[in-house]
């Protein structure tokens, strides 16, 4: 899986399946803990309340997950790097207190920042610029450091991110900190913006207004790292995950046996990072519940284990040897719960907070044209690309870029290019294509050499190979042929700019945390342009400069920015901010049109017989692992 793509895979099931009941608000009404949908037409599909229960809950317990892919993370489980929401969701509910959380609830009120290590969520002072956080008392680190967290703790942290020696991998949301790019470049070892007057005081300062700073600070890389520890990897990208030390409700089994100075450390046992094959967590005899009100920690382990064959972890989750899964089902196991009634309140599906789409290079012929990209969004059946993934359980049809759940259901009803029934319009299709110059006789179709043999970048997995031949047939309806390189793992490839793909199926994006301003920074503001590792897949915004930095080449004459657009929307607040948001997506969607966006997911979990409450945790869009009991 991709660094960015931090949730469970994306679940199949068949189309004849009942449809939930459909519920959208206004965008000022979504304050309940129900999970909201994320709209869009055919199949907006609402998901019910995120929550299972089946009995009281209780303390005690080993609470036992299967879970498909290796616990290797995008960095070894090392929190200043770690770029998974797999992991994420471990950190913030079993782990690591950040200055800010969340409650671990679903939908909109899982959303909701709460102070977690800070007493509360500050106000910003000085027009703006800066944030003064407030520690918590009672708030110790768990073995072998086994003392107070201190703002020094926090302050160690964000600057063993801005290293890039440590292997931060989303350090770029931190750069408007005065001083973060002197220890960025080397020219400085502390953040001079960054002040700890105080053991339980901590200030930062920065270059401008930045609209969602608590939003970034409850992100897992900002929580604590007592340096005692922390400074035995330095330099050492990935390798202080096998030693993580807790400040939550749960610690790695066997830390409490590893032992300081550095010389001594040795790997934690609970975590098997060479071999990814398990992750157990125990309580941390440290941990104050007092100090805590939103996570319940009621087993007394969780005892992950991993395990490639998705269909026994099924088997065992509905025998009871299993209590829940992080995995993919096939369709078999979803129809089985959907049609079951004996079992089918355990199997919770959930908004995902996440876009899929078809991607276009604006710098790439003959996606150069903006008629072409308009084309295109005209041609394609949703509809069936929707059936492709299984139906409306596994997601409701995507009509923009950010869904609507995260503008609090605004833009539900925005659909620029609504098509009946969206399978596709030929006729407004072949009208947008006559505009185009790929088209000289105006015959509705491309007929320039450029059109033929686009290439097209997918992956491997069982659903792109149901989705390729629908593209393929939509494009050729405008005149465009499509050579079709399918790869495992086509992420890599995409996110290099100087590949020069004019186009892929693969994508596929969720918020890092609840603001859109996390879809657009990332996806379309020129800074995100980089060597390796892009994610403006469409080279929004690239300059002449830019492209030859990171190698690209194509036709930069007319490539639309919206630099301006994501500055202007990440320095303001509250309504303002989501209604700048909200015209910058109709802006990309109807003047610089870079996506074919075409499914909303959903996240669906599946829980066994023994557990007694569950819930979704709408932040790390997975269990909400805080507040899992399971039967004695």
């Amino acid at each position: 899986m991709n660094r960015h793509i931090r949730y469970a895979a994306m679940f199949l099931v068949v189309a004849a399946f009942a449809v939930l009941a459909a519920g959208c608000g206004s965008k000022k009404s979504s304050t309940s803990t129900t999970t909201t949908s994320s709209g869009g037409g055919g199949g907006n599909t609402a998901v019910g309340t995120g929550t299972y229960d089946n009995g009281s809950s209780k303390k005690g317990g080993i609470y036992r997950i299967g879970w498909e892919q290796s616990f290797g993370f995008t960095n070894n489980f090392d929190p200043t790097g770690e770029y998974l929401g797999n992991a994420w969701g471990l950190y913030s509910n079993l782990m690591l207190r950040s200055l800010v959380g969340y409650k671990h609830l679903p939908g909109a009120a899982g959303n909701e920042t709460i102070g977690d290590l800070a007493t509360d969520v500050p106000t910003p002072t000085d027009n703006g610029l800066t944030y003064t956080y407030k520690l918590r008392t009672g708030i110790k680190w768990g073995p072998p450091v086994n003392r107070v967290v201190t703002s020094k703790d926090v302050a160690y942290a964000m600057n063993r991110l801005a290293s890039p020696k440590d292997g931060g991998q989303y350090s770029f949301y931190y750069t408007d900190i005065v001083g973060w790019d002197a220890v960025a470049s080397g020219k400085a070892k502390t953040i001079s913006g960054i002040t700890t007057p105080d053991n339980n005081t901590i200030v930062f300062k920065l270059t401008k207004p930045v609209g969602d700073f608590n939003l970034r600070m409850s992100m897992p890389a900002t929580a604590p790292i007592p340096s005692e520890v922390g400074n035995c990897f330095e330099g050492k990208p990935g390798d202080y995950g096998r030693d993580v030390v807790s400040n939550g409700p749960y610690m790695l089994q066997g830390i409490d046996k590893v032992k300081l100075p550095c010389s001594a450390l040795k790997p934690a046992s609970g975590y098997d990072g060479a071999n990814g094959n398990h992750l157990i967590l125990v309580r941390n005899p440290n941990y104050d519940q007092s100090t805590d009100q939103y996570r319940k920690n009621y087993p007394d382990q969780f005892d992950f284990r991993v395990n490639s064959n998705a269909d026994d972890i099924f088997a065992q989750v509905k025998a009871g040897t299993l209590e829940d899964e992080v995995s993919s089902p096939q369709p078999k196991t979803i129809r089985e719960y959907a049609t079951d009634p004996s079992i089918k309140s355990m199997m919770i599906p959930n908004v995902g907070d996440r876009t899929n789409y078809f991607t276009m290079n604006l710098t790439q012929a003959p996606f150069d044209d903006i008629h072409v990209r308009k084309a295109m969004n005209w041609i394609t059946d949703k509809a069936a690309l929707q059936k492709a993934w299984g139906g409306p359980i596994p997601g409701a049809i995507a009509n923009h870029i950010v869904p609507p759940v995260l503008y609090n259901n605004g833009l539900s009803e925005y659909n620029p290019y609504a098509t009946p029934n969206n399978a596709g319009d030929l006729a407004k299709a072949q009208a947008e294509m006559k505009l185009s110059k790929y088209d000289p006789g105006k015959t509705g179709k491309c007929t320039a050499s450029a059109c033929k043999g686009v290439l097209v970048i997918a992956d491997t997995r069982a659903v792109d190979t149901r989705m390729v031949p629908l593209l393929e047939a939509d494009a050729a309806k405008i005149g465009l042929t499509l050579t079709v390189r399918s790869i495992n793992g086509a992420y890599t490839t995409i996110q290099t700019p100087s590949k020069n793909i004019p186009m892929s199926e693969r994508p596929s994006w969720g918020k890092d945390f609840a603001d859109p301003g996390t879809f657009f920074s990332l996806l379309f503001h020129s800074k995100a342009i980089i060597k390796t590792g892009n994610t403006n897949y469409s080279l929004v915004g690239i300059t002449p400069a830019i492209a030859a930095a990171v190698g690209a080449k194509g036709n930069l004459a007319n490539v639309p920015s919206v630099d301006p657009d994501i500055d202007a929307c990440q320095a303001k607040l509250g309504e303002d901010r989501t209604t700048c948001w909200e015209n910058l997506d109709k802006k990309l969607m109807e003047r610089v049109v870079p996506w074919v966006p075409y499914l909303w997911p959903n996240n669906v979990f599946i829980v066994g017989p023994k557990v007694t409450h569950w819930n979704y945790d709408q932040f790390t869009d997975g269990p909400a692992f805080s507040s899992v009991s399971v039967k004695q």
